[in-house]
């Protein structure tokens, strides 16, 4: 049972791979017929009278069909030094032939062959799930050089670059769009199925595929850099690491594999003495428990199971560090929420424009946006682009402008001068008093406000919030359903984290937090609830996902929250996260269901053979029918 994971590190690597295991899976399968076509040759032969010639059919038999499991089983008995399923499966076989049941050994050879190569078959498939990611990732790229393109090797592309993206072709390296428009492909980064409509300054990912428009891309990172290698790499790790459940099943095995060939030895004498049996099917019984006592099921319960799991959250948009990760997700009790860029969409938004009585308020908008657009502070670039949204005038010329560091900014139009700022930037008097009342109203619910006076006179409020997210509600919405406690837990005032909490629909909210107090409330988290999950973006959030039990970031966080979480969202969609906690639950439920069946087999089997009936034949096909049973169980999971 071989379920070694290979390194992938390049496009040429993964074809080569590739190529391998389709070999190895169809020579195993080319081995196991032609076995077959032997044995019945030999059971030809033997009936006919001709016992010389059928043994050695039988012999070549033995040879085809034996020789890759067998070469397996002691390679991996001097790797590991220890016994293996393998070796129990040959020594039955041999066994069988040495008291006469030449027939019976060479089926068992036969099925043991056939059911090996299926085993690769379906291992293959669940691999390739995820690995042919490869498939899609560019090697060369239209280098812009003198006002000229050339075919480059991605390997050459530096930070800075110019590259242009043509209509069909995928995106060679991370950058940012300085000419064209286009829509994107992104399921192979996000598993977002619909196309992205991306223009200038937005920013691509290699493995996407340019479908529409010519775009030329400034490169941002390093080939090895890009979010499409980041992911390859988080694959590999996936794969390599192993499930708690996994590494005790393979510890098992070793010593089960000592006990079976114990009872094996016992078996060869105790049961002529004590039970009367021949000596010949004294023998023949322990070859026979050889074969049904082997855990072939059992080793093969929890690694496809896994292995497919991942392969359908990576198709999906969601990746996992390890087995071991989406194993301790069905545990999650409590799951904690960071605000900003987690819950909320991250950017400032208008949310409330409340103009002077007797204003014209899309004409103070328009004038609002003419000078905060000589503003590079979040609050200006987000009221600009809400009027570019809402209107469709052209922004005013300026004749002075003058941008107050801290508090806001002043300019003259049409000799009317005008301030926009904070309440302690603008000078209020009585007759303001209905739009600052108005002011501290969407204050208190969490809004950051911005006040608009023209020639001393207060003539508007905006007020600006950074909104929650639609699907972080939905999210939060079926996290409670499946049982969790869901909580924020947030660096904002204590208004303000309220508001959110109420919109976003958490059981609780922790206001004031610090990165190092996130910590202190997540370890009290896990005292109350036991297994708590951390979701977060950013630097500050890193300390935190590294204490949860489970730490979930999303695909354009921080690189420190990318290494430090055991999950990453490709896309800013939580509605994902209670879909991977359901596929692992399912996947758990599937590896018992595994576990049982094949232990469960294992018995029956064994008692059959203690109570003299089942044959050697019809052992192996309960064997081998129930490891293959169960890998098929396992790879459900793939949908």
């Amino acid at each position: 049972m071989n379920l070694e994971i290979q390194t992938i590190e390049s496009q040429h690597d993964f074809q080569k791979i590739d190529f391998i295991e389709k070999v190895k899976a169809n020579g195993e399968l080319i081995a196991a017929i032609v076995s077959g076509f032997f044995i019945l040759f030999g059971w030809i032969l033997e009936k006919n009278g001709m016992d010389i010639a059928s043994v050695v059919f039988y012999l070549l038999a033995f040879g085809i069909g034996g020789f890759s499991k067998a070469k397996e089983g002691l390679e991996e008995t001097i790797k590991d030094k220890k016994l293996n399923v393998e070796l129990l499966m040959i020594l039955a076989a041999i066994g069988s032939a040495v008291i006469g049941y030449w027939t019976e050994g060479a089926i068992l050879i036969f099925i043991f062959a056939l059911s090996g190569a299926l085993e690769t078959y379906t291992m293959n498939k669940s691999h390739r799930e995820i690995s042919s990611l490869m498939e899609i990732q560019p090697e060369e790229a239209w280098l812009w050089v003198n006002g000229e393109t050339k075919r480059v090797h991605v390997s050459e592309l530096n930070v800075g670059d110019l590259i242009l993206i043509k209509p069909g072709e995928r995106v060679p390296s991370d950058g940012q769009i300085t000419r064209g428009n286009t829509s994107l492909d992104e399921a192979a980064i996000t598993g977002e199925s619909l196309p992205v409509s991306k223009g200038g300054e937005d920013e691509v990912y290699a493995g996407t595929l340019n479908i529409n428009g010519s775009i030329t891309v400034e490169v941002t990172k390093h080939n090895e850099d890009t979010l499409f290698q980041k992911i390859i790499q988080l694959v590999q790790s996936a794969q390599s690491e192993k499930s708690p459940s996994q590494l005790f099943i393979e510890r098992f095995e070793g010593k089960y594999v000592k006990v079976v060939l114990i009872v094996v030895f016992l078996m060869l004498f105790v049961p002529h003495f004590a039970f009367g049996w021949s000596w010949n099917e004294t023998f023949y019984r322990a070859m026979i428990l050889l074969v049904v006592a082997s855990p072939c099921a059992l080793v093969a319960s929890i690694m496809p199971a896994t292995l497919s799991a991942i392969s359908n959250g990576a198709r999906k948009g969601v990746l996992y560090k390890g087995g071991v990760h989406l194993e301790q997700l069905s545990d999650i009790k409590a799951i904690a929420f960071d605000k900003t860029g987690t819950l909320t969409k991250g950017k400032p938004e208008v949310a409330n424009v409340i103009t002077r009585e007797g204003e014209n308020s899309d004409q103070v908008l328009l004038t609002v946006a003419s000078i905060e657009k000589h503003s590079n502070h979040p609050l200006a670039n987000a009221i600009v682009k809400y009027a570019q949204n809402k209107l469709t005038d052209q922004f005013i010329n300026l004749e002075s402008v003058e941008d107050v560091v801290g508090r806001g900014v002043k300019a003259v139009i049409n000799n009317e001068s005008w301030k926009i700022g904070k309440e302690d930037f603008i000078k209020t008097g009585e007759t303001d008093q209905v739009l600052v009342n108005s002011a501290k109203a969407l204050a208190n619910e969490g809004k950051t406000t911005v006040y608009v006076q023209k020639d001393d006179e207060l003539v508007a409020v905006i007020a600006l919030k950074d909104m929650v997210r639609q699907e972080s509600m939905k999210a939060v919405d079926e996290l409670k359903k499946q049982g969790l406690f869901t909580v924020m837990v947030t660096g904002d005032n204590e208004k303000t984290a309220q508001v959110i909490a109420l919109e976003s629909h958490v059981q609780d909210f922790i206001a004031d937090c610090l990165p190092e107090n996130k910590v202190a409330q997540l370890k009290e988290l896990q005292k109350k609830y036991g297994s708590v999950a951390m979701v977060g973006d950013g630097i500050n959030d890193a300390p935190a996902l590294a204490t949860s039990n489970v730490g979930i970031s999303v695909g354009d966080g921080t690189d420190v929250a990318l290494e430090t979480a055991d999950m990453i969202l490709m896309k800013n969609d939580l509605l994902r996260i209670p879909e991977a906690i359901r596929l692992s639950r399912r996947m758990n439920r599937i590896i018992k269901q595994n576990i049982f069946f094949s232990i469960g087999i294992i018995a029956l089997l064994i008692l059959s053979n203690f109570s003299q009936v089942i044959d050697l034949p019809l052992g192996v096909i309960g064997h081998e029918g129930s490891t293959i049973l169960v890998i098929l169980n396992s790879l459900r999971l793939l949908k």
